[in-house]
C-alpha cells in the first residue's frame, strides 16, 4: 500500500476502534479531526462520506478495484480493513463466524447500551435543566452489567472474544469496555473480563490507537457541546 488511508476521527470509543485497527494492521493513515462537540459531523463534505453524521469514517484511495472507496460505520470499517489485510478475522470460516457474532454483539449491544449509560449517569444530570433520572440510570447501568457478564462467561473459556486469537471483535469491544468505571461497573465479579481488559490494553497497537489525539478528549459538558451532541 503506497497511499495512506484517510481517517475521519475524534477520540471516542467508536473512533478508537478504527485507530486501533489501523495501528494493529500497520496501515499508513492520515487523520482528519471531526470535532463532534462543535458539529463537524454535520458538514456537507463529511456527510458525503458518512451520511449518518457519525464518525469514524475512512476513505481508502486504494479500494477493492484500485479506485478510492469511502466506508462509514465502525463495524463495517473493521470488516473492510480485516478483509483488505487478511488479518484479525480468523483463519477459518468458523473463526470468521465467531468474529462476526461478537462484532455485531458489540454494535447492537455494548456500544449503544454503554453509550446510554454514559449519557444518563454522566451528562444528563448536568443538562439545563438537569435530567437526573433514576429509572434511566438504573436501566442502562444494569444492562451494561448484564452484557459484561455475558462477556466474562465467554472469556472464561477463551483467551479472546472469538477464540484463541486477537481479532477485530476485540478491537470493537475494548474501547467501550475500558471505560467500565464511568459506566459504574465492577470487575471483582468479572475476573475473566478484567484479565482480557488488561491483556488487550497491553498491546502496543491498542495503546497507540487509544493515544491518538488523546489530548483532545473532553467531557462535552459545555452547553454549546451538549446542544450539538444531544439536540440534533
Amino acid at each position: 500500500m503506497t497511499h495512506p488511508i484517510d481517517l475521519y476521527f475524534w477520540p471516542t470509543p467508536n473512533g478508537w476502534k478504527v485507530s486501533i485497527a489501523l495501528e494493529e494492521m500497520g496501515l499508513p493513515y492520515q487523520t482528519h479531526l471531526i470535532n463532534i462537540g462543535k458539529g463537524d459531523q454535520f458538514a456537507p463534505e463529511f456527510l458525503k462520506i458518512s451520511p449518518n453524521n457519525r464518525m469514524p469514517a475512512i476513505v481508502d484511495p486504494e479500494g477493492p478495484d484500485g479506485a478510492p472507496i469511502s466506508v462509514f460505520e465502525s463495524g463495517a470499517i473493521l470488516m473492510y480493513l480485516a478483509r483488505k489485510t487478511g488479518r484479525f478475522y480468523g483463519s477459518t470460516e468458523r473463526d470468521r463466524i465467531a468474529v462476526e457474532e461478537w462484532l455485531t454483539w458489540q454494535m447492537g449491544g455494548v456500544g449503544p447500551m454503554a453509550g446510554q449509560a454514559h449519557h444518563f449517569l454522566k451528562y444528563a444530570p448536568q443538562l439545563d435543566p438537569p435530567q437526573d433520572l433514576p429509572y434511566a440510570k438504573d436501566r442502562y447501568r444494569t444492562e451494561v452489567a448484564r452484557l459484561y457478564g455475558v462477556l466474562d462467561r465467554r472469556l472464561a473459556d477463551n483467551e479472546y472474544v472469538a477464540g484463541d486469537f486477537f481479532s477485530i471483535a476485540d478491537m470493537s469491544i475494548w474501547g467501550w469496555a475500558s471505560l467500565w468505571e464511568g459506566q459504574q461497573q465492577t470487575l471483582e465479579d468479572k475476573p475473566h473480563f478484567g484479565r482480557w481488559l488488561e491483556t488487550v490494553g497491553a498491546r502496543p497497537g491498542v495503546q497507540a490507537g487509544r493515544a491518538l489525539h488523546a489530548e483532545l478528549r473532553g467531557d462535552h459538558r459545555s452547553k454549546d457541546a451538549q446542544n450539538v451532541l444531544f439536540k440534533r
